[in-house]
């Protein structure tokens, strides 16, 4: 058989289907009622989510133009009724409807649960303010409850890392979606606490529809976060994407790598803010001094000039008194100073990677980034090592 003689393209192949598709009457006018999930707002003005019953799943996509027609603001869980049409598109060879009006069909059962136990949460005070933790200035270990693939716990490791090197991240893997995952996470969290394992906890994982999402809305997590002594950063799904961990978390993050800059402080920001505050010390301490000096005269001349023999010999004790209690405050003032700067300055000292360097240690970048596993290191690849007296190209072979 010669099959080049009856072989088509893709492309054809999809218009084709896509043709047979159109000629179908009953496709070019269906009402077809499911659950919402999967919604996206696209910038464009453009909707798009899956339909969805309990055995299956289609595509939907609403222009714009029909868009702005609607009295309400389709979501996650909802139940509806869509009126369309059923076209292929053929880029990607999938067939979705394209809907032209939505109707409300009440709300999804997952919806309606999630709206249940907010509300129930929420009377007992699990989201009040008052019961939130403050997240540590600068923890010296980071808890991370994610999934121990995926891009997630990656992100959080390299914007750490980035904003202070010697960060220490301690992973603790949960599955994050799917049966069994919400009585894990919270598992997590109670042992974390248990065993002291960090000074604040990150919460995590990418975005998904409400199902994916469901464990985060479980009680279970809710009150392990809410019982948990060591402060809380949620950081699930993404910035639109709210569930009932958020609320009761002492912080929220809209995403993974938010919540390492939420959790970690950059450490050149603060180098550079001790050097401003020290700066503006040493200039208020010069002032002072000035303005005790003028004091001083003044005093001085006053005495002098109103009666020269008496006043001078009256309160000349009392002036010399005063001028040493004076020169001991500054004195005692600039050792406390200094004091307090040298302990932020070897501290920051200690923090610098520079330090680690001349240990023997170095630092391995490929193309301005840090490398952090061999698994990102690929033969041919040119690398630049960092030691403490300078900076040697190599490749990998």
């Amino acid at each position: 058989m010669n099959y080049d003689a009856i072989a088509v393209t893709v492309s054809q192949l999809n218009s084709y289907i896509k043709d047979k598709i159109a000629e179908d009457e009953a496709l070019n006018a269906v009402v077809v009622k499911g659950e919402i999930s999967n919604f996206k707002n696209h910038y464009t003005g453009h909707l798009y989510f899956t339909l969805k019953d309990e055995k299956s799943l289609i595509k939907c996509i609403m222009f714009k133009s029909y868009a702005e027609r609607l009295d309400f603001e389709l979501k996650d869980g909802m139940k509806v009724m869509v009126f369309g049409s059923v076209s292929v598109f053929e880029r990607d060879g999938v067939y979705q409807i394209y809907v032209k009006a939505v109707k409300k069909d009440g709300i999804g059962d997952l919806y309606a649960a999630y709206e249940k136990m907010k509300a129930k949460l929420e009377e007992e005070g699990l989201f009040d303010e008052q019961y939130k933790k403050k997240i540590p200035l600068k923890p010296d270990v980071i808890g991370v409850l994610t999934s121990e693939t995926g891009s997630v716990i990656r992100d959080i490791i390299n914007v750490s890392t980035r904003r202070n090197p010697k960060t220490y991240i301690r992973l603790f893997p949960v599955p994050v979606q799917g049966s069994g995952a919400a009585e894990k996470i919270a598992n997590g969290i109670r042992v974390m606490n248990e065993k002291n394992l960090a000074d604040v906890i990150i919460l995590a994982r990418g975005g998904g529809s409400l199902e994916d999402l469901w464990p985060f809305n479980e009680e279970i997590v809710a009150r392990a976060i809410y019982n948990s002594e060591i402060p809380i950063i949620s950081a699930v799904g993404h910035e639109t994407d709210f569930t009932i961990a958020d609320f009761v978390a002492d912080l929220r993050a809209p995403t993974p790598s938010a919540a390492a800059e939420l959790a970690n402080p950059d450490i050149y920001e603060l180098k550079n803010k001790i050097s401003t505050y020290n700066e503006r010390m040493r200039i208020s301490l010069k002032r002072k001094l000035e303005f005790m000096k003028l004091r001083y005269e003044k005093c001085i001349s006053s005495v002098v000039f109103k009666d020269p023999l008496k006043k001078i010999n009256d309160n000349y004790v009392e002036l010399d008194r005063i001028i040493k209690l004076m020169e001991n405050f500054i004195v005692s003032k600039i050792k406390e100073t200094k004091l307090i700067f040298a302990q932020k300055v070897a501290r920051l000292d200690n923090l610098s990677p520079l330090k680690t360097l001349t240990r023997g240690y170095c630092l391995t970048e490929k193309e301005g980034k840090i490398i952090n596993s061999k698994k990102d290191l690929k033969t041919g690849d040119e690398i630049e090592i960092k030691f403490f007296d300078g900076n040697q190209n190599a490749k990998i072979i």
